[in-house]
Order: structure tokens, then C-alpha cells, then sequence
């Protein structure tokens, strides 16, 4: 009679055999993550890591150093060789106690090394130990820089980071306790489904990789996210124009208009129910519209910064406007979305065009002369890159900003999900926002172009001008009432250069609300969580400094305070509107199709014959 016969659970044959079956599963899963890997696309070198040149002013700095003021270097050496040292030493005695115990522990908590074994394994103790002296000794190191421009060192401090961040070793099987126990405790299996979910994602992105944040089965657009009631209709080539159904008897007269980025889709405004930006400006009372932008393909290469504002902004304007019978609308635009705005509401300033009443800016940039840590992506060796390749794809590929965004949060949106899913084996998250998150769009050609050169790099919109339809526009052109909103640790748009943007319009009505938290959960934010505060500061805008200095703190969210800022600006209240008009028909319900995945879009065009 065998163990397991006997109910003692497995026996060492059955684990055993386990093991090998999961090991020939690996074998078999490595030729197809190997056939996988063979169909990745040829990328311009330029756009998988900076220049050498970075490193190689960093070399020249640190030699300069070493030349100029050799007593600092060798100390800074000599610290790190006595700590590394001592920490040999103390590991080795405990050793020689016979005792499987770790030495004194000075090192900082850290949430990557939370298993217990980091701190009482003489083995992953040492090994975390010494991975954060090596990581303090480069961080010291390259902010000790002097010989070198601040723009390169930020570069160097950051690039060096995330050769550090990479090194740790949570990102290593043989290093890692968690997925080692994880496997042991499996036979195996742990890694064959991870292996599985590696591979899975480098045939969803044809070759390349890009970790799975969020269950993509979860999720149904216009099911369980994106659910406000609604309509589209207006639709053409750039955008679908959606009006959300009323829900209070009465509405304001003028009627709201809400550009999102179309870097990201736009239902981050309407995730549910509960944190629906959308449905919360509808129960205030407003007649809103959102855009819902275009996905582009290759037909789109030659599509510009001008295309977005004529046939997006302004046909937007033009169609709300007349579905409402109303002269002027209140605008909202976010992230690049609200840079664009500020683009064509300097424009219609100088053709003497008062359509837009009032706007608002979520974490938008204007002025570009700090950008913020997306910087670090923003010189020529990264912006050639992309020039060259969408030369040839005709859009920048949704997966390039998507890795950049992520490496911006390397250790939350890269590494840590690669541990779970690659050497845990589990499985993603049913999150929402990560959902969203994963769900990218491209960029035209022509448009990306633009805008890295003519805006991130030239400044242009606050230097100097920026071209819009044939003439140039600047922040001075700006006149109407505008209020913005930034976020305290937005790692995107820098709230300080959203400040010093706002502060140069030719507004003579200008507020500034400071929200806690960063570029998404600070503006996704409702009053109900009541998570996050705002700072306000009722003063003239000066500095970004002054601000902060003589900002009071509210708690809770910033809706309401925007809220009553809009009602101020949308005159009286008249009775709710209905969807569409006589020249508008209903196209289809919100969330239109645009926002669809291509496969979904594709099903409902044959199930309703609806002309997407």
C-alpha cells in the first residue's frame, strides 16, 4: 500500500513524478516561447535604452572627480568596502556559531524583500544585505556628480536607478525565496504556469515583452466599466462624439465638453459606477459630452497636431454647439488632451472665435521648460528613435509608451508582476485601472513628431509660439476664464511646470488646485473615497513655491470645488435635454465603438451594421 494510499497525502515517487512531468512541460513551452521570440519585429536600437553617451559623460564626470578631489572618492570607496567588509565578517561568525542564523540587520525595510527568510536566512540575508550596500554606493556615487550638465546627471540618476532596480534579487529565480518555496511546494508547477504566462505574453505583443498587468477576461467594455448611459452622435475619421443621458430633471444652459488624452482611452472617466467622473458631472447637472477618439493605424502616418485640433477640437465644439443651440461651451481637456486645448483656444482668441466659454486643465503642461521624470525620455537619442521608426510604421506603437510609462514605476508596473506571474505563476488581477491601464492606443506619425519636437523639446507653446492652422499661437494668446488641476505626485506632468503654464496665460480669471496623489488616481478622485485632499491658494499666481507656502489644505476631493467653479460659469438651469437632435442621430450607444478592441468593434459592426 502506497502513502497516498494510506492518507498521508503524496509520496516522494508521486512529487518526483510530479516534477518530471513539469519539467518536460518546460522544455516544450521553452520551444515555443523560443518560436515566439523569432517573430519579433525589428526596432530602432535607439528606442530599447539611452544613448551611450549618457554613461560615457557620466565616466568622464566620474574621472574628473576622481582627479579634482581624490580624498572624497576614496572615502566614498573606503565606506563602502568597510561596510561590505563588515558585513562578511559578521555573516561568517554566525556561520561558525553552527547556527543557521542571519547577522544584525541595519538595512532599511524595503517592501521587495517582505518574505521572513530575507531577514532570518544567513543565504537571502546576505544576499539582500549586500544588494542594497552595492545599490547605496551607486546612488551616492552619481549624486555626487558635479562635473556634469544637470539635465545628463538627471538622466545618469535615473538610467543607473533602473540598472540598480533590475539587479535586485527578487528578479532572479535562484535568488528569490518566495518563488523558489512557491515551486518546491508545487513540484514544479509554479513555473511551468509561469512559463505559460511568459509565453503568453510574447505571442499577444508578436515577440516582444510586456507583462499582463490585469485579467483581460474580467473586463467587458460598456458591461463593467464604462457603463454611464449615453449616445454617440457625431462621428468622422478622428473622434465619436458622446452625449451622456441626463439624470436630474433640470441642467445648466451651457453645456460640457470633456477632451481626454488620446494616449489612453477615455473610460479612466468612467471605470463604475462608484468613481465616474462622467456620471458625477452628469448628476450635477450638466449636459455633458466626451470625446472618444480614434484608434490609429498605419492610414493615419500623416495625421498632425492641426488634424487633431480641426476635425477634433473644433468640429467638437461645432456639433456640441449645435446640439445644444447654445453659442458657447465649457471645455475640459487632460494630460495632452489639455495641451491641446490650450493650443486651440489661443487660436480661436486670435480669429476672434468665442466659442468655448470657460476651461478647465487636468495635469496638463504648457510649459515644457521642466519636464518633469518623463524627461529622462525626451532627448534626441530616445525622440530620433522614434522619428526613424514611425517613418517606417507610420504610428509610434502603443507597446513603446506603454513600456515607457511603465519604467517610469519600473518596480510597481514591471518587476513585481514579473515575479508574480513569471515566477509565482499566477494569474493577473481582475484590477480595473490595470485593465485600463494595459488597454493603449497609438499615435500618428506625423502627430508624435509634433509634438516631442515642436512642444516637449522646443517649449514652443511658451517660447517663442507654436504653429496652429497657419499662425502661431502662445499662453499670452489665452484670455477666457481657466482653471486647472495638477497633481502632487504626478510623475507625467510635473505640477510645478503646470503651474508655471497656467501662470503665463493672458487669463486675467486663473485658479490652481492642487490635488493629492498622482496623474490618475489624483484626478479620478470622488468626493465619496474621501481619500485624497487639494491644497487652494487664493493669491496671485507667482511661483510654484509661493503657492505651496500659502496654499491651504482641504480635505477630501477636489470635485465639488471644481463643480461649483463650473455652475458659476454655465448659466441658468433649463429644463434636461435629450440625446442628439434631428441632425444628429443616435449612432450608437456609449461607449461608442471607437473605443473598442478591434476584434469587439469588428462583432458589432456585423451584429447592427453600425458604419465603424
Amino acid at each position: 500500500m502506497t502513502t497516498e494510499e494510506n492518507g498521508a497525502g503524496p509520496s516522494a515517487e508521486a512529487h518526483l513524478e510530479r516534477l518530471n512531468a513539469n519539467l518536460i512541460k518546460i522544455d516544450a513551452l521553452s520551444k515555443r516561447l523560443t518560436a515566439a521570440l523569432t517573430r519579433r519585429k525589428a526596432a530602432d536600437p535607439a528606442l530599447h535604452g539611452p544613448s551611450n553617451d549618457v554613461f560615457l559623460k557620466a565616466a568622464t564626470a566620474y574621472v574628473a572627480e576622481m582627479m579634482q578631489n581624490p580624498a572624497k572618492i576614496l572615502e566614498h570607496q573606503i565606506s563602502f568596502w568597510g561596510k561590505s567588509l563588515k558585513h562578511y565578517v559578521e555573516a561568517q561568525q554566525a556561520l561558525v556559531k553552527g547556527e543557521l542564523k542571519a547577522p544584525p540587520d541595519p538595512t532599511p525595510k524595503d517592501r521587495r524583500f517582505s518574505n521572513p527568510l530575507w531577514e532570518t536566512h544567513p543565504f537571502f540575508n546576505y544576499l539582500k544585505q549586500q544588494y542594497l550596500m552595492n545599490a547605496e554606493a551607486v546612488t551616492q556615487a552619481v549624486s555626487g556628480l558635479e562635473n556634469i550638465d544637470p539635465v545628463d546627471k538627471k538622466r545618469v540618476e535615473y538610467f543607473s536607478k533602473q540598472i540598480v532596480d533590475m539587479f535586485s534579487p527578487t528578479n532572479f529565480l535562484g535568488t528569490n525565496p518566495d518563488a523558489l518555496e512557491r515551486a518546491v511546494a508545487t513540484d514544479g508547477e509554479s513555473l511551468v504556469q509561469g512559463l505559460e504566462n511568459l509565453v503568453r505574453d510574447i505571442e499577444a505583443n508578436s515577440g516582444d515583452l510586456l507583462v499582463t498587468l490585469a485579467d483581460r477576461d474580467a473586463f467587458q467594455i460598456g458591461h463593467n466599466i464604462g457603463t454611464s448611459e449615453g449616445a454617440v452622435v457625431y462621428r468622422n475619421r478622428m473622434l465619436e462624439l458622446i452625449q451622456y443621458s441626463p439624470t436630474t430633471e433640470t441642467v445648466h444652459e451651457t453645456p460640457l465638453l470633456i477632451f481626454p488624452p488620446w494616449i489612453n482611452k477615455f473610460y479612466i472617466l468612467d471605470m463604475k459606477p462608484q468613481n465616474s467622473l462622467i456620471k458625477w458631472v452628469v448628476d450635477q447637472g450638466f449636459t455633458l459630452f466626451v470625446v472618444s477618439w480614434v484608434n490609429p493605424d498605419a492610414s493615419y502616418a500623416d495625421v498632425g497636431m492641426d488634424d487633431y485640433i480641426r476635425d477634433g477640437y473644433m468640429r467638437a465644439i461645432a456639433e456640441v454647439r449645435s446640439i445644444t443651440r447654445q453659442k458657447q461651451v465649457n471645455a475640459v481637456g487632460y494630460c495632452i488632451a489639455g495641451t491641446t486645448l490650450s493650443l486651440t483656444l489661443g487660436h480661436l482668441e486670435k480669429a476672434g472665435d468665442h466659442s468655448v466659454k470657460s476651461a478647465t486643465l487636468f495635469t496638463t503642461l504648457t510649459d515644457f521648460s521642466d519636464q518633469g521624470e518623463v524627461g529622462v525620455f525626451l532627448n534626441d537619442d530616445f525622440v530620433d528613435g522614434i522619428e526613424r521608426q514611425v517613418a517606417v510604421d507610420g504610428i509610434l506603437d502603443k507597446t513603446f509608451m506603454a513600456r515607457t510609462f511603465s519604467y517610469l514605476r519600473s518596480n510597481d508596473l514591471i518587476y513585481q508582476p514579473a515575479i508574480r506571474s513569471y515566477m509565482l505563476g499566477e494569474s493577473p488581477p481582475a484590477f480595473d485601472l490595470l485593465f485600463w491601464n494595459g488597454d493603449g492606443t497609438n499615435l500618428p506619425a506625423k502627430m508624435a513628431v509634433e509634438y516631442l519636437r515642436g512642444l516637449c523639446q522646443e517649449d514652443r507653446l511658451a517660447q517663442g509660439g507654436f504653429p496652429v492652422l497657419g499662425g502661431p499661437v502662445t499662453l499670452s494668446d489665452i484670455k477666457l476664464p481657466v482653471c486647472a488641476i495638477a497633481c502632487e505626485t504626478d510623475h507625467i506632468a510635473d505640477w510645478r511646470s503646470s503651474y508655471n503654464g497656467l501662470r503665463q496665460f493672458g487669463s486675467t480669471d486663473k485658479t490652481f488646485i492642487l490635488s493629492q496623489s498622482g496623474h490618475i488616481a489624483g484626478i479620478v478622485n470622488p468626493p465619496s473615497k474621501g481619500k485624497y485632499g487639494h491644497y487652494v491658494n487664493e493669491a496671485p499666481l507667482t511661483t510654484p513655491e509661493a503657492f505651496r507656502e500659502g496654499a491651504s489644505f482641504v480635505q477630501g476631493s477636489w470635485w465639488p470645488r471644481w463643480g461649483e467653479w463650473l455652475a458659476a460659469r454655465s448659466g441658468k438651469r433649463i429644463k434636461a435635454r435629450g440625446l442628439g437632435d434631428s441632425k444628429h442621430p443616435v449612432l450608437a450607444p456609449a461607449p461608442g465603438t471607437y473605443v473598442l478592441p478591434a476584434a469587439q468593434r469588428e462583432a458589432l459592426r456585423q451584429s447592427v451594421d453600425v458604419p465603424v
